[in-house]
């Protein structure tokens, strides 16, 4: 597994609709999409859930990385948004684990984010264990995130160039993570794989 997002920031005064109309249009284009196990299409609006931010910030899950590229780079959709808002980053993150939630039938309505560095503590470890033992302790408690009700899917990912985790979480109801550091709204859920 794969994680991706790009997050596409606009004005305070944006009129959000605008988003919501265009994955109401396409959002749909990715249901089938070979390679991909979800896309969720995400907002978070200015002054809503602690929002300091319009934002459109799709989240996916790809299976398949020739399946990703094919997506960014060779026409299998990333020109739409390069056409719209210009060539955004793609955070991406290598897959440690992807769980399915007890109301993985439902669609979920939130999305939640929490971005962690990995610390570095000097002389604690030198065989490079400790990082093994960190990412054990944050195994466990996705798991124990994954089995609550209202959980969708709860995925782990690790960017080992800039040394960060990256918790997701799909929530059919009001997302319970107080930890999360970015709260979405999921306008739609792509799942082919």
């Amino acid at each position: 597994m794969y994680a991706m997002q790009y997050e596409i920031t606009l004005p305070a005064d944006y009129d959000m609709q605008i988003i919501r109309k265009r994955v109401e249009n396409g959002g749909h284009t990715l249901d089938d999409r070979e390679g991909l196990a979800c896309k969720a299409y995400l907002i978070r609006e200015h002054g809503i859930d602690g929002s300091p931010v319009n934002q459109y910030a799709p989240f996916y899950l790809w299976r398949d990385t020739a399946a990703m590229a094919d997506f960014l780079v060779r026409g299998g959709g990333f020109q739409h948004i390069i056409r719209d808002f210009g060539r955004p980053p793609a955070q991406h993150w290598t897959g440690i684990a992807t769980l399915p939630g007890p109301s993985r039938d439902e669609m979920p309505r939130a999305a939640s984010r929490t971005l962690d560095p990995i610390p570095v503590i000097p002389g604690t470890d030198q065989s490079g264990m400790a990082l093994s033992g960190l990412i054990d302790r944050e195994l466990a408690e996705l798991q124990a995130i994954a089995g609550r009700e209202g959980v969708h899917t709860a995925a782990l990912a690790v960017d080992p160039q800039h040394w960060t985790l990256v918790r997701f979480i799909l929530w059919t109801g009001p997302i319970q993570d107080q930890t999360a550091t970015e709260r979405y709204e999921v306008l739609h859920l792509s799942t082919p794989g």
